[in-house]
């Protein structure tokens, strides 16, 4: 039997490196129950792009894996990033030079939702409810005095940096002696920073992918994070976190789901994304359904939402894969 041959690509060397070396675990996993199917997983470094025995390798622009001991024809990539170089749009560009098939939304659709402005500035664009906010391209006067004015109108604000994920650089502001170290602070993650209302929301996320051409859209699931607290990076990642997940939220009304699906399917349709998203929503204290972001490349660990919620709608995880392994090669693999 001829196998597909997969390169899985993880690591990046940024924040989430060590994240995307535990989603590369359960990704490889579950391709592990698809036989025909051979995985060569490479470690993306800032010191290279290396095999798992540490040989130094790279692709070629003919889709060639090259290592000093090997040349392996590649089929089908998954690039399994969090932040840089995946959700950037990096290697997407890469990799549609090489013309090789992969898992996942392409340049364009990841660098518009890693950036959280330009996403906002599109839900904007499509009529799709988001938390209000303003924006800072710098640390200059004129960009201090409209962030002052802004917390002094809503007391309490995030401070994002723009294009980070995981809450990586986000921090809760309730005093305004903080606002402008919090400004630096997250200025030193991006060169561009989001201001956002905090609000007291009940945080709902929906697994909005692709089977063949059909976008489907999961029902919500809720994340439930501890009281004075939101979802940090640490309360998404470690053994010690105090947040609970539900693979679907309860006491919500049919036409709550409704609305919440409709906006996931049209800003996936209308952004262009490919084969997966994971979209979050806030519901307010005042029944008010708000988009909060896009992540073209969700959390695969064994705890993360987006396999669990794509398994709740009735469809092994590895089933899914195997689904755009096919659509886009036309080779079955299980």
């Amino acid at each position: 039997m001829t196998k597909l041959n997969l390169l899985l690509l993880c690591g990046g060397g940024g924040a989430e490196h060590d994240i995307s070396l535990v989603s590369a675990q359960y990704i490889e996993s579950q391709l592990a129950k698809l036989p025909r199917v051979k995985v060569h997983k490479v470690e993306i470094t800032p010191n290279g792009w290396h095999l798992d025995d540490g040989m130094r390798c790279h692709l070629d622009t003919d889709g060639m894996l090259c290592s000093k001991v090997e040349h392996t024809p590649i089929h089908y990539v998954v690039p399994c990033f969090h932040g840089f170089p995946g959700e950037t749009g990096d290697i997407q560009s890469l990799l549609e030079v090489t013309g090789l098939p992969y898992l996942g939304c392409g340049p364009e659709g990841s660098q518009i939702c890693f950036n959280k402005i330009t996403s906002k500035l599109w839900f904007d664009a499509l009529g799709i409810p988001n938390t209000p906010y303003v924006f800072m391209t710098d640390q200059g006067q004129q960009n201090q005095a409209k962030a002052a004015v802004f917390f002094a109108e809503h007391q309490a604000v995030f401070v994002k940096a723009a294009s980070q994920g995981s809450s990586v650089g986000c921090y809760r502001v309730t005093d305004s002696e903080q606002l402008h170290a919090r400004i630096a602070d997250a200025f030193t993650f991006s060169d561009q920073v989001l201001i956002e209302k905090a609000i007291k929301p009940r945080e709902l996320e929906v697994a909005a992918f692709q089977i063949s051409d059909e976008i489907i859209v999961t029902r919500p699931g809720e994340i439930s994070c501890p009281e004075g607290s939101f979802y940090t990076f640490e309360e998404k990642y470690s053994d010690d976190s105090h947040s609970n997940t539900h693979i679907e939220a309860l006491d919500l009304s049919e036409e709550q789901v409704t609305t919440i699906r409709a906006y996931a399917h049209q800003a996936f349709k209308q952004l262009r994304l490919k084969d997966m998203a994971r979209i979050d929503f806030f519901l307010t204290q005042d029944n008010e359904i708000l988009v909060n972001e896009i992540n073209t490349f969700p959390g695969m660990t064994p705890i993360s939402m987006f396999p669990k919620l794509v398994e709740h709608h009735g469809l092994a995880f590895h089933e899914y894969l195997a689904s755009c392994i096919t659509h886009a090669t036309g080779r079955r693999v299980n």
